[in-house]
């Protein structure tokens, strides 16, 4: 295995990493106005991710840094030709951030209902937009000869882009709503259980319909791989549901974590040897090899990987243990 396919492999890793954790936090702020019926409650909400959600995003930077040096015309190509679609992302990840450290800072409550509100929309599009962004790399998106990104904004959008946004949109919440059974208590638990057996039966149904749409939209299911981890991200996402109506809220939460790294591992096993897929011509698409950077910054970035990531994975699993607890009213940070 050659180190063009090593960071072609961390770089998914990272993704996997970003979707999953941030995954919690996005179905967490879409579903706090709905699940917190006054401001305790929404407070509690807060706390579940308050620790974690700045961490969460850091999978997102050392992914796009990893990009940036491993694959730099992966990189421009994508950040050029999803400029804005990536800029609104980037604006609601901020809108969010902003939210979750101000809005307890003022007692007024039109204050706190507003950056609630700040909340949801900047969960709500990043959800959203990370489904559209990431089944266009794998329908394909015009890319001319020279690596140059030769659509539209609305080139992006189509029928099969949009059911991959509402799925993440859909699984993402169903995993915050599992995460907030696991985090809270009494009857904020048992309401975050049933808004989580109610929004897993939306979400199979949109999994099942995009790999349908994937079928004939893609290639994905002209790799085997690919094909199989797809399908079974689908099975898990059952089981989850099974679990939760069962009442065994944390294997459902595992179960949904599985569905999530399944689903990366398909898109970007049916990706691979290419990072994106052009729809002018198949050959002008972007591969591992003529979009990365040079062998040796490739092998210096692999050393400084191999002592950086190991030191980062033991902090942020420091983290999660130190605040392990369920959240109450107790006590209250954010």
């Amino acid at each position: 295995m050659d180190l063009n396919i090593l960071w072609f492999i961390l770089i998914t890793v990272l993704f996997i990493g970003f979707f999953f954790l941030e995954g919690f936090d996005f179905g967490v702020g879409i579903l706090l106005p709905f699940l917190g019926k006054n401001d305790q409650e929404r407070r509690i909400i807060i706390n579940t991710i308050g620790p974690h959600w700045d961490g969460n995003e850091v999978w997102l930077l050392t992914a796009g840094g990893a990009m940036f040096a491993a694959f730099p015309n992966w990189y421009s190509t994508l950040f050029s030709g999803f400029f804005l679609a990536l800029f609104l992302v980037l604006v609601s990840l901020i809108i969010r951030g902003v939210a979750f450290e101000f809005r307890s800072s003022d007692s007024s409550p039109l204050w706190r209902k507003n950056w609630d509100r700040a909340i949801f929309i900047g969960s709500f599009v990043s959800a959203l937009l990370w489904g559209v962004a990431v089944t266009n790399l794998i329908r394909g998106v015009p890319i001319d000869a020279n690596m140059q990104y030769a659509g539209t904004f609305f080139d992006l959008l189509s029928p099969y882009t949009l059911v991959g946004g509402l799925t993440t949109l859909f699984v993402f919440m169903f995993h915050g709503s599992l995460f907030l059974s696991l985090k809270t208590t009494g009857e904020m638990a048992e309401r975050a259980s049933k808004a989580a057996q109610g929004i897993g039966l939306i979400a199979i149904p949109v999994v099942l319909l995009l790999a349908v749409l994937t079928y004939f939209q893609t290639d994905l299911f002209s790799s085997l791989g690919a094909s199989i981890t797809l399908v079974s991200s689908g099975a898990a996402l059952i089981l989850a549901l099974f679990l939760i109506r069962s009442r065994k809220a944390g294997w459902a939460f595992v179960m949904n974590g599985l569905t999530i790294l399944l689903f990366t591992v398909s898109v970007f096993w049916g990706l691979f040897p290419r990072v994106i897929v052009s729809s002018l011509n198949i050959n002008w698409s972007l591969t591992i090899y003529n979009a990365s950077s040079s062998p040796y910054t490739l092998k210096i970035m692999t050393i400084i990987a191999l002592i950086m990531v190991p030191i980062v994975l033991l902090y942020q699993g420091w983290t999660y243990w130190v605040f392990r607890k369920r959240i109450t009213e107790k006590n209250l940070h954010y």
